[in-house]
């Protein structure tokens, strides 16, 4: 009888289990659903107490800042209670599904859309930091150190205003020029008159020229020369003219009986030994425009005789017509002595000394001028 008791025991113990566990897990999901609605409705009450309680947000647009106060407790409501926009290319310091608290504070940059011209191509860029700089950076264009930037690039910027790169560009070419050379003539007294002989053949020089231009986007703008090297000198071209006068037929005018002329001139009566025509007459001075030498120079006023050059005596000739210190009567100038010679004075030729340049000027040149050739001795009036 125990053995049965004990197993009638066991029995009634294992149904009360079974039946508390079958309880439990029927009654599991309301249990579970249970719980989820009790925190659903504290957080929806949580929720409702955060949401209508007021808050101090600082909004800032486009650098002005202003406080409001609200309710909202998402960035976007809060946006959207103040009429304010927030486009596709505009900055938000904050998430706009963002939670506000009290004293939050919330920056807005607008962007605005700004033409970039460069490389001849025109690019629109959103930008919110309103500076030219800034929307070269954005269109991701380079800029070099020569080229130019319209307008400068710290220049602030209102909404569709244009940007433009100008390209400038620098190139240096190089050009070689032929340079003539000159004819140069110069008068040669042993070459006959009317002549002329090539004495040095000219040559043609060569240049080289450095230009400097400068394009902007690719025009021409300026240009200007940055260096000149003669690589090979000019050589001048020198021509001789012939300046030598045939001799002058001289004309002998005697008398039968004595071989030579007797005249009176001025009261003098004298007689000639030659009467020479066609002479022709200059003038000049001891000074450096007849004789190349200054007063002070060695051998000024001194003739090639060894005289000093005085005027109303002093005249110059060829001595192979006129000899060195013989006296002469010149038709309309008067008794004269040859003390000096010239290497332009040749043939039927004679320099008249004057101590003034002016009075040598005005003299000038006289031909067809009659000579009669003295002696070494002057006549004197009888």
């Amino acid at each position: 009888m125990g053995l049965l008791q004990v197993k009638d025991t066991h029995g009634k113990r294992s149904s009360s289990m079974s039946f508390a566990l079958r309880w439990k897990r029927e009654n599991l999901r309301l249990i579970l659903l249970s719980a989820a609605i009790s925190i659903a409705m504290t957080f929806m009450l949580l929720v409702l107490l955060y949401g209508t309680a007021v808050k101090s947000v600082s909004v800032v647009v486009n650098g002005q800042e202003t406080v409001v106060e609200t309710k909202q407790w998402v960035l976007q409501r809060l946006l959207d209670e103040q009429a304010i926009t927030i486009g596709p290319h505009d900055e938000v310091s904050v998430p706009l599904n963002a939670a506000l608290k009290d004293g939050d504070r919330v920056e807005i940059k607008h962007a605005i859309a700004v033409n970039v011209k460069a490389d001849g191509k025109t690019s629109t860029i959103y930008t919110t930091d309103r500076t030219v700089k800034a929307a070269i950076e954005k269109s991701n264009i380079s800029v070099r150190k020569q080229d130019k930037v319209l307008p400068s690039l710290q220049t602030s910027l209102d909404a569709d205003e244009t940007v433009t790169v100008v390209r400038v560009d620098t190139k240096v070419s190089e050009t070689e020029h032929k340079m003539p050379f000159s004819v140069v003539k110069k008068n040669d007294p042993t070459l006959e008159a009317g002549k002329e002989k090539v004495v040095q053949t000219g040559k043609e020089g060569l240049v080289v020229e450095q230009v400097e231009k400068q394009y902007e986007d690719g025009v021409l703008i300026s240009k200007k020369t940055v260096s000149k090297v003669v690589q090979t000198a000019t050589v001048n071209q020198v021509v001789a003219i012939g300046t030598k006068k045939a001799e002058p037929k001289v004309t002998v005018l005697s008398n039968s009986n004595s071989g030579s002329q007797t005249l009176t001139k001025k009261g003098v009566t004298f007689k000639a030994k030659k009467v020479i025509k066609n002479f022709t007459l200059t003038a000049y001075t001891a000074g450096e425009e007849s004789t190349g030498k200054k007063k002070g120079d060695r051998g000024y006023g001194i003739t090639a005789s060894g005289t000093k050059v005085l005027e109303g005596r002093t005249i110059a000739v060829d001595p192979d017509v006129i000899p060195i210190g013989w006296w002469v009567y010149i038709e309309g100038i008067g008794f004269r002595r040859a003390e000096d010679k010239g290497s332009a004075v040749k043939g039927n030729k004679i320099d008249v000394y004057f101590d003034s340049i002016r009075t040598a000027i005005n003299f000038g040149r006289k031909k067809g001028i009659t000579v009669y050739v003295l002696g070494p001795n002057k006549p004197t009036a009888s």
